[in-house]
């Protein structure tokens, strides 16, 4: 059984507005906004002070609920739904979420449509905590035995409901065996793993180590990681993953030193519509998060960058998908669709 959720939360609703932990200045500072409709909680989306493939469809829940209840009407609804759902492109959650509020409100009709609009969000909140819950147990036990462990960006409490996706296994593994160490990569360039990963990992009271993005592949080939466990933000129905850039290297190297791969991630984050990695979108964003770091240039002021926020690991690459509803091993079209069934 998973242990008890414990550590950090990253969003709380009060039932009429919806507070989030800004994840821009995490750790030096823990700064709450309250956001109350459509329009803030896309841009915290945007900026990333609200993360995660199933935390960002969570918060995006609440935002059309908010909004709705601000203003009921068709209107309103749809220029709320259009808004978020357009807020980050890659993560499935986010479109899965906004969908299921806009369909509970217009089945529920203009009298109570901000109720029900309400209600739903609060559903897929409930749903995202359990499903992190079993995530937990299940990758715990397919993972049983692996002490030192490699992950990269930020995958915990801050990035989903409950306790997290690859690092909630990460967590239930540490707490059936002390042993458990972890390599956490920096992440670049927003560095959510030397920022957020660490933090949850040290309030935890979990061994970890950071280590440079390009050091990661070199240290599996050394045979320093028993396995890599990763999240995910969009996965296609033949198994393929859209996790944070730079995770496509590491299903390489774990390929090559004959070390599991595995993804973790709640089936929301399958996108049913998707019938390879070859159709996900990959969000690029601004150049200065590339030139900058804590606010210091790095390079040329007008240097040309291109800065892809994710990349696609064939599904060849992964050993297993672990969700709340099993675990796809390895993962494909009927591994994948039993899932789903």
């Amino acid at each position: 059984m998973a242990h008890e959720r414990t550590g950090p939360r990253a969003l709380r609703w009060d039932g009429r507005r919806l507070h989030v932990l800004d994840q821009t200045v995490l750790p030096a500072r823990e700064d709450w906004l309250e956001l109350s409709g459509a329009q803030d909680t896309a841009a915290a989306i945007a900026r990333l002070a609200v993360r995660g493939a199933p935390l960002i469809g969570i918060a995006a829940g609440y935002g059309l609920a908010m909004e709705v209840a601000a203003l009921p009407g068709l209107g309103t609804l749809e220029d709320g739904w259009a808004l978020l759902r357009d807020a980050r492109p890659t993560a499935v959650n986010l479109a899965h979420a906004v969908d299921r509020v806009k369909a509970a409100a217009l089945a529920a009709g203009p009298a109570t449509m901000a109720a029900a609009a309400r209600a739903e969000a609060q559903r897929i909140h409930a749903e995202e905590d359990a499903a992190s819950a079993e995530i937990a147990r299940r990758g715990a036990e397919r993972l049983g035995g692996a002490r030192r462990l490699l992950t990269i960006c930020n995958t915990g409490a801050l990035a989903t409901g409950g306790r997290g996706s690859a690092l909630a296994v990460v967590l239930e593994l540490h707490a059936r065996d002390p042993g458990v160490h972890v390599l956490a990569c920096e992440t670049r360039p927003l560095l959510q793993g030397a920022r957020l990963t660490t933090w949850e990992l040290a309030a935890a009271g979990v061994p970890h180590a950071l280590v440079v993005d390009g050091a990661a592949p070199g240290l599996i080939a050394r045979g320093e990681v028993d396995a890599v466990i990763v999240g995910c933000d969009r996965v296609a129905l033949t198994g393929d993953v859209a996790n944070k850039v730079g995770t496509y290297p590491l299903a390489l190297a774990a390929r090559e030193a004959g070390i599991p791969f595995v993804v973790a991630g709640p089936t929301s984050t399958i996108d049913r519509a998707l019938e390879d990695g070859a159709g996900i979108r990959i969000e690029e964003r601004g150049p200065d998060e590339v030139r900058t770091a804590g606010g210091a240039l790095l390079t040329l002021p007008g240097v040309a960058v291109r800065n892809p926020a994710f990349d696609v690991t064939p599904a060849p690459l992964i050993t297993a998908l672990v969700t709340e509803r099993g675990i796809a091993e390895p993962p494909g079209r009927a591994t994948i669709g039993a899932l789903l069934a």
